[in-house]
């Protein structure tokens, strides 16, 4: 399909006449309320499901057959992950829910971001010479924080679901022990971090069983993952943070090198933080708060972006806009965002449409404006190994999950004993405050390390609430994530449905470094050629991918999409309609 830049004077479906951003004291699903004479439906015809790989869409399908909700079908789907997409996600990580209860009209946040473990200090990163030891900040122990994930399912499943846990957790124990077939980019990432992979006997007994490293079609099979997942399934939050597995995991963590205690494992907590909600245009957006960055960033792009007619504008011209939208946005990202129970972060400030129409007021209509006229720092790697997945129930419950390990097959040292793999989220802070590197790693406090503080994410699971229709999205891709979840908003706000979004191609720019990154293709050479001309650097990016899962539903016709990203031949999106 044609990228959405170049599709001036497309219909927009049901458009209505563009308004400000207004705040709002009630739920925004509750602003377009179905009334008696209201002849569109109120509940969707069926459910929808749209995830990285298929047997986790086949796994919360299966769950929503049985009598479960979207947010039963968000654990199964979530643990599935787990399962089949280590190289994203896991147990050993962590994750973000955003939940729409349909009968309530609530929307909450559950954090279940890693936290730094007591014996994180900044000065652990460093090496003798007092620079950043990048071994430490991406393998072994060191790179771990205290995982997050598991107690997310167990909390969803007690307090939103319909379901025991233990029959939500059931798809992902099967896939666990019966093996699942390798794809491709098990093979190709295994290949990357095989020097770090191989440096753990308990990590080699999962990719090594066979003698040699995961291959094309072989199947995978994980008995020790299965039975941690049983004990979280028969004893929710304590069959992993207590007894045997906390058990395993702390020995493993001290063979490496790192001390955890038992204590700060049975303290560990989510978090339900209230969403950034803003209003773009007809739409009603709830998004991810700190410790993402996500929200807040989508909050102040869009909010500048509304000072124009994007559909308007020549394409080289609407992309130098929305560049430096997202160029103002990342800068604030680098100063103001870190943890909130750790740092005061000036949200209102920063998402209110005072401060976007002064940002707006900055941008030249002609000319790229240089990052190093808006002082701030270097942003922080991130790495794009994340995974995401939507979900609508037939009740019009909704489910927005991101979930990472941080970089491909996390810190590599698989817990002997309990089958997962540790994160290496460490290297989300910024580990040598005040001093950027090669790397991209900045020094800014509201980011730094400190025990017990959750480091700054650009995950953005996020919901969007029409007069007619109902979006649920989100990304994979470390930095680019919130860039890309931008190009989709645009997308459902042009009238495209799932299936087209996700498709939508690519671009991004974070402040630093100042150039616009693109997918191959992504920009004409007529494009690209303008924005030259104003002063851009454009570069293509082949790898990593960028990955979208969204699903929808039009209630003028009654229809449901889901869209799995083309780009990636595992993923699935499907619809199931109620007969």
């Amino acid at each position: 399909m044609k990228p959405l830049l170049v599709m001036r004077g497309a219909a927009r479906r049901g458009r209505r006449p563009a308004q400000a951003g207004i705040a709002l004291a009630l739920s925004f699903a509750l602003l377009w309320p179905v009334s008696a004479r209201d002849a569109r439906p109120a509940h969707p015809p069926g459910v929808a499901i749209a995830s990285a790989h298929a047997l986790a869409t086949e796994a919360g399908l299966e769950i929503l057959r049985e009598g479960g909700n979207a947010f039963d079908a968000a654990i199964a789907v979530s643990a599935a992950l787990s399962v089949v997409e280590p190289v994203s996600s896991g147990l050993g990580g962590g994750g973000f829910f955003l939940l729409h209860d349909a009968k309530s009209g609530r929307d909450v946040f559950v954090d279940a971001r890693e936290v730094a473990p007591r014996s994180a200090t900044p000065a652990r990163y460093l090496d003798a010479a007092g620079e950043l030891d990048r071994d430490k900040a991406e393998n072994g122990a060191t790179s771990a924080g205290i995982p997050g994930l598991p107690a997310a399912l167990a909390h969803i499943a007690r307090k939103y679901g319909r379901l025991p846990l233990a029959k939500s957790l059931a798809p992902a124990i099967r896939i666990a022990r019966d093996g699942f077939p390798v794809y491709p980019r098990l093979v190709d990432e295994y290949a990357e971090r095989k020097p770090v992979m191989e440096r753990y006997a308990a990590t080699r007994a999962v990719y090594l069983a066979d003698g040699d490293p995961p291959e094309l079609g072989e199947t995978l099979k994980q008995p020790d993952l299965a039975r941690t997942l049983e004990r979280i399934a028969a004893q929710g939050f304590d069959g992993f943070y207590r007894g045997p597995v906390a058990r395993d995991l702390l020995a493993a963590v001290k063979a490496d090198g790192v001390e955890w205690t038992a204590e700060e494992l049975a303290n560990y907590t989510v978090k339900e933080r209230e969403p950034i909600r803003f209003r773009y245009r007809d739409w009603n957006l709830v998004t991810a708060p700190p410790p993402s960055s996500g929200g807040i960033a989508l909050a102040e792009i869009l909010k500048i972006l509304e000072g124009w007619d994007l559909e308007s504008l020549e394409p080289a011209q609407r992309i130098h806009y929305e560049v430096e939208a997202m160029r103002r946005a990342y800068r604030d990202r680098t100063l103001y965002l870190g943890d909130p129970d750790s740092v005061r972060i000036p949200v209102r400030l920063l998402t209110s449409d005072d401060y976007a129409a002064g940002l707006r007021a900055s941008i030249l209509p002609d000319k790229a404006t240089p990052s190093d006229m808006l002082p701030g720092t270097l942003p922080p790697r991130e790495s794009v190994n994340t995974t995401h997945f939507s979900i609508m129930d037939a009740d019009g419950n909704l489910a927005a999950v991101t979930q990472t390990v941080n970089l491909a097959y996390g810190s590599g040292m698989v817990v002997g004993g309990a089958g997962f793999l540790l994160n290496d989220e460490m290297d989300d802070f910024a580990l040598k405050p005040g001093t950027p590197n090669a790397f991209g790693v900045s020094g800014y406090d509201a980011n730094a390390v400190a025990p017990g503080r959750r480091p700054l994410s650009s995950m953005s699971p996020t919901f969007m609430f029409g007069p007619d229709r109902i979006a649920v999205l989100g990304t994979k891709g470390g930095s680019r994530i919130i860039t890309s979840t931008m190009i989709g908003i645009l997308g459902f706000d042009a009238g495209l449905d799932s299936p087209e979004v996700v498709a939508l191609p690519r671009y991004h720019h974070q402040y630093l470094p100042d150039a616009i990154t693109e997918e191959p293709g992504a920009l004409p050479d007529g494009v690209v050629q303008g924005l030259q001309a104003m002063g851009y650097r454009v570069e293509n990016y082949t790898s990593p991918l960028v990955l979208m899962h969204a699903v929808d539903w039009d209630r003028r016709t009654n229809a449901m999409h889901a869209g799995a990203d083309p780009r990636n031949p595992v993923g699935e999106g499907r619809v199931v309609v109620s007969p």
